[in-house]
């Protein structure tokens, strides 16, 4: 990458590096379909409801399998 010292990687990446590289990893993972969106919303460090809400901000896609469709109506009739 030219032209990008640690300073402007600094500044693109915010106050909290580390949490926005994960955060960037786990939306990527998670486009690939590598990670599951509660896997990818775990990896990043955020609750289900954050992770969407990032997802949304950077205009992705969510991808909601039948598979974890069917693990959220277990969970929430356990809840019942």
């Amino acid at each position: 990458m030219e032209g990008v010292t640690p300073a402007t990687l600094r500044e693109f990446l915010g106050p909290k590096p580390e949490r926005e590289l994960l955060l960037l990893a786990a939306i990527e993972l998670y486009r690939e379909g590598r990670l599951s969106l509660g896997k990818a919303a775990e990896f990043a460090g955020l609750s289900l409801r954050e992770f969407l809400y990032e997802l949304r901000k950077r205009d992705v896609p969510i991808n909601y399998t039948k598979d974890e469709a069917e693990a959220d109506i277990e969970t929430v009739e356990g809840l019942e």
